[in-house]
């Protein structure tokens, strides 16, 4: 082992930022953008005009108004020569929504995520699976991506990405190949017996002494979180169209999982999948500073 491998962050995502090569924001008459500050990332998003112009996808740090800064410049620094002062309203949303000093107004994520997922998958959408860091959200939203109703479990990692991190680095396999190598199997293990991440941990150790493949051990631990996420996603009530937002959409490994436990395939997008909360907020944004006209 070399000690580039011990120094290797193999729960870490990639990070990036994004900007429409065809849209110029100087053209646009209204320009506004959101600021998802989670446990784990932080995304934002610009708009121009409603669409989307720029965005940017990064760790969150220990410090949420630094988070913030750091993500919105990011995504700023695509954007020619745009500064925080051509942007007509900013909301904040997630974890962190109340430490965006810039933001003029925070929006909770719940409403953002189904109004951003409105947006990236169509007003069809009734239930969105939102998989943070350290929560899970179910929400049902109408055409408009308005929120009807919804339930959140934020009582430990389990059934979360951080979780799904902790195995990543147990195991010595980037976050982003876990889902294609869980699926690389004859037939499927049983699911790992508690997905609590100190219990799994233990249980992962346990199966790589025994020489158990990495990519069968994968598999158990994405069946297990298939079945605890599917538990509360049936308690919430799954109505058509159905998609899954956050990190995890990412990791086919519990996608498809998942969607064969539902009986239901979730569309899929073009959009990056994390970014579903910092759109809506940007798209919150546009409505806001439109009413704040007519004032």
């Amino acid at each position: 082992m070399t000690e580039h491998d011990v120094d290797k962050e193999y729960w870490r995502w990639d990070e990036y930022h994004w900007k429409d090569p065809d849209r110029n924001w100087k053209d646009a008459k209204i320009i506004s953008a959101g600021v998802d500050v989670g446990s784990v990332s932080s995304q934002a998003a610009i708009l121009t005009d409603g669409e989307l112009f720029a965005t940017a996808n990064m760790r969150t740090g220990h410090n949420s108004p630094d988070s913030a800064r750091r993500v919105m410049n990011w995504a700023l620094e695509g954007a020619e020569d745009m500064t925080l002062d051509d942007i007509h309203y900013i909301v904040g949303t997630g974890y962190g929504r109340l430490k965006v000093p810039f933001a003029n107004k925070a929006v909770t994520e719940i409403a953002c995520h189904a109004r951003g997922a409105n947006f990236m998958y169509g007003p069809t959408v009734r239930t969105v699976m939102d998989m943070g860091g350290q929560d899970l959200k179910v929400i049902k939203c109408d055409e408009r991506g308005k929120v009807l109703n919804f339930m959140m479990n934020e009582k430990c990692a389990a059934g979360t990405g951080r979780g799904m991190e902790v195995i990543a680095d147990i195991l010595r396999v980037p976050i982003k190949e876990i889902g294609d190598l869980s699926m690389q199997i004859d037939e499927e293990p049983p699911p790992i017996s508690n997905i609590c991440v100190l219990f799994a941990k233990t249980e992962v150790m346990g199966m790589l002494y025994e020489k158990m493949p990495v990519n069968v051990i994968l598999a158990a631990y994405a069946t297990a979180m298939a079945d605890r996420v599917s538990a509360q996603v049936k308690e919430a009530g799954v109505e058509k169209d159905f998609v899954i937002t956050g990190g995890i959409a990412k990791n086919r490994g519990v996608v498809e999982r998942l969607e064969r436990i539902l009986g239901v395939k979730s569309l899929k997008t073009h959009v990056d999948y994390q970014i579903a909360g910092a759109l809506g907020a940007a798209l919150f944004g546009k409505v806001l500073y439109e009413k704040s006209l007519k004032k």
